[in-house]
């Protein structure tokens, strides 16, 4: 049997720019490698981990000169943690490159003309703006590449953190988060602690056991609380200890709430939360809309940039109270109610059912008699047959997940004709994809790419067709 060939290591390589999933990129010999955590300017030695057609990946092994740009990062687990793969770039830079970052993607992907990209919109938070954390109990912590290769023998240790990048089974143990504000870091330090305490059992991925499985906390801008504790079994005098002590401790909890997951999954979307104690949803306002978040809610996790990005949606689609609008992938309804009071109708579509109750429970609150949902699969919910029903849509709102829209969709959206597209993304290489389909039949009149995630390379991005 032949050997694989030894990968080879590349000395003093400059970086020289920032390309596709944030990663930094060099050249030699006219080849691109791609590699994690560096920035313009480093010059380091790289180990090849993999040899692709036209383009290598590695890692570093050596620096030799640090970039002038680079700062120090705030965070103890950066480099190890899955998130927050920027902290080491300065805030204006990291704007720079996620505008790029769009630009190339509808250039490159997308294959179409657009006009100069508008300058992106900064968070006003570079830290603690998230509005929600998701994090994992295991009873075996991930040891880092250090620690695995020093001498020290570490005693098994369980953790509650976040997993590692493609492991399902791995979680670091955080000890600290800048995303999320207070009192997100002492109620998980103190979950943690009461654990340890009264000897709670962390859950094992690989053996399916356990008591403790999940930890999720979610805020508001009024600085309400909601946390959803996640079991694997349920053991009612342990978990009614925990809850009971949640709620002791942290008077800010208006919303405590807890599931029994015995799947294989940590997804909660099959799952219904048990509310233990206070409201079963939080509120957040905007604009003087009020939106009920329950615990499967979808809501942009920036609160602050969410209002800039429903008016930017709402300054492209230029309504002037005469137009019939379709909203793609509604969510709980928050573009919908946005633009009620300048339409004639708005008519949202999205396949989470949870989610259009939630948006019919918005518009009721909001006294927006203008908006209807239907809940299905959108490529079978957007027929000729529902537009004669409904009426042609004079503008087209569109958010899909970050893998885009599905063939079928963009058939329809098509077929449907309307005279306006506001496609928003979390992805601007499918974004991309799906406009060079759309660009049979529309051109790009406005991009404005705005930074929903600070400290990372992930950039939301809104894009305004219209008909040729």
């Amino acid at each position: 049997m032949g050997r694989n060939k030894e990968l080879p290591l590349l000395e003093k390589v400059s970086i020289t720019d920032i390309g596709a999933e944030g990663n930094a990129l060099g050249r030699v010999s006219n080849q691109v490698v791609f590699v994690p955590m560096l920035i313009p300017g480093d010059i380091v030695d790289i180990k090849v981990t993999r040899k692709r057609k036209k383009y290598l990946e590695g890692r570093v092994v050596r620096f030799h000169e640090y970039s002038s740009d680079r700062i120090q990062p705030v965070c103890r687990h950066f480099g190890v943690c899955g998130g927050c793969k920027w902290q080491h770039l300065p805030y204006p830079l990291q704007l720079l490159y996620k505008e790029k970052q769009v630009h190339d993607n509808l250039t490159r992907i997308g294959r179409t003309d657009i006009p100069a990209i508008n300058k992106i919109i900064g968070s006003p938070e570079f830290y603690f703006y998230r509005n929600k954390l998701e994090y994992t109990f295991s009873d075996r912590r991930w040891l880092t590449r250090e620690e695995m290769n020093s001498d020290n023998d570490y005693t098994p240790e369980d953790a509650l953190g976040f997993h590692i990048p493609g492991v399902f089974d791995k979680v670091l143990d955080i000890k600290e988060c800048h995303l999320q504000p207070e009192p997100s870091n002492s109620i998980r330090d103190c979950v943690r602690k009461y654990a340890h305490k009264k000897g709670l059992t962390f859950y094992n991925h690989r053996e399916e056991t356990g008591f403790l499985r999940n930890l999720i906390i979610r805020n508001s801008g009024n600085g309400d609380v909601m946390v959803i504790v996640v079991f694997f079994h349920d053991e009612p005098e342990r978990r009614i200890g925990l809850l009971d002590y949640l709620a002791a401790e942290f008077p800010r909890i208006s919303s405590l709430m807890y599931v029994i997951n015995s799947k294989k999954n940590d997804s909660l979307a099959d799952q219904v939360p048990v509310l233990y104690k206070g409201e079963d949803h939080l509120l957040e306002e905007m604009e003087g809309l009020k939106f009920r978040i329950g615990p499967k809610s979808f809501y942009q996790t920036n609160t602050r940039q969410a209002l800039r990005l429903y008016r930017v949606a709402r300054d492209f689609a230029a309504l002037t109270g005469k137009e019939i609008v379709y909203d793609l992938y509604s969510g709980t309804g928050t573009f919908a109610s946005f633009l009620a009071a300048s339409a004639v109708k708005v008519i949202g579509i999205e396949y989470i059912d949870e989610a259009v109750r939630d948006a019919r429970m918005n518009t009721s609150m909001n006294n927006l008699k203008n908006v209807c949902f239907f809940t299905g699969d959108i490529k079978d919910v957007l027929s000729d047959k529902f537009v004669l029903t409904n009426g042609k849509p004079d503008v087209l709102i569109t958010d899909p997940p970050r893998a885009g829209m599905h063939t079928d969709v963009l058939k329809a959206i098509q077929a449907a004709a309307p005279g306006k597209i506001v496609y928003i993304s979390c992805n601007p290489a499918t974004q991309a994809r799906d406009i060079s389909v759309l660009s049979e039949k529309y051109k790009v009149v406005s991009v404005q790419p705005l930074d929903m995630f600070p400290q990372t390379h992930h950039v939301e991005n809104v894009v305004l067709l219209k008909t040729k």
